[in-house]
């Protein structure tokens, strides 16, 4: 039941991120920052889901605290278009089950493009982490489920969760360069900081209770997905 993000992300069922979309190519926003193109076209070309003018968390630029395997990352709560995979189930899709969450004290995790990421007047960037190098660990929030009886309230290793931002439980994703073929990537500071690369090396031990992690998902991901939904990608903060 609790499950969460973009394991997923080598596997890319993410926001922030997920394999699962690696074959279909699949963490952090309000407003759309610019003109969506095809926000009305119920699924894109690559098989994704477009949710339409739904309140929604955004996790792409989230930290999380691990406990017992699980990922619980601090997420904020977005009204607009938002893109994701289908996840049909026989209640629906992922927009039916975030549409029924509006009374039933729940919401889904879907991606737009964050826009802490833009480089005009943005102070996060996208941190690439290699495939032939990269250990660490990141949380696929793409499809997660997310309680709104945690907002406004103190939570276990995020602390104070704001009215405007929820907890969402995502899956955990840890790097393996022997078999990965593609890296991932992580949203962290901007300017780019030398010191938050060592997300991308961190031991298999990251995943432990009590470990901070952050989303991620597939590189090249939040590029795909922000084209899907918006027709075309603005210039983004990157840190290689």
């Amino acid at each position: 039941m609790i499950k969460f993000m973009f394991s997923k992300m080598n596997s890319l069922r993410p926001v922030f991120w997920s394999m699962a979309l690696l074959g279909a190519l699949v963490v952090l926003a309000p407003a759309a920052p610019f003109a969506a193109t095809d926000a009305a076209t119920p699924a894109g070309s690559k098989g994704f889901q477009i949710c339409e003018n739904q309140t929604y968390a955004l996790c792409a630029s989230a930290r999380c605290f691990v406990f017992d395997g699980v990922s619980y990352c601090k997420c904020d709560v977005r009204k607009g278009d938002s893109i994701s995979l289908p996840f049909n189930t026989k209640e629906g899709n992922v927009c039916d089950i975030n549409a029924d969450g509006v009374g039933n004290g729940y919401m889904v995790s879907t991606f737009s493009l964050p826009p802490e990421v833009l480089k005009k007047g943005g102070d996060k960037a996208i941190y690439t982490c290699p495939a032939e190098t990269s250990t660490g660990s990141y949380a696929q929030c793409d499809g997660g489920i997310c309680f709104r009886s945690t907002q406004g309230q103190e939570f276990p290793g995020l602390g104070k969760v704001a009215k405007g931002q929820i907890v969402c439980s995502c899956p955990i994703t840890t790097a393996d360069p022997s078999t990965a073929k593609v890296g991932y990537q992580i949203v962290g500071p901007y300017p780019c900081e030398k010191s938050f690369f060592k997300n991308c090396q961190a031991p298999k031990t990251s995943a432990r209770t009590g470990a901070t992690i952050y989303v991620g998902a597939n590189t090249g991901t939040p590029r795909i997905l922000t084209k899907e939904l918006y027709g075309r990608v603005p210039p983004l903060n990157h840190c290689e």
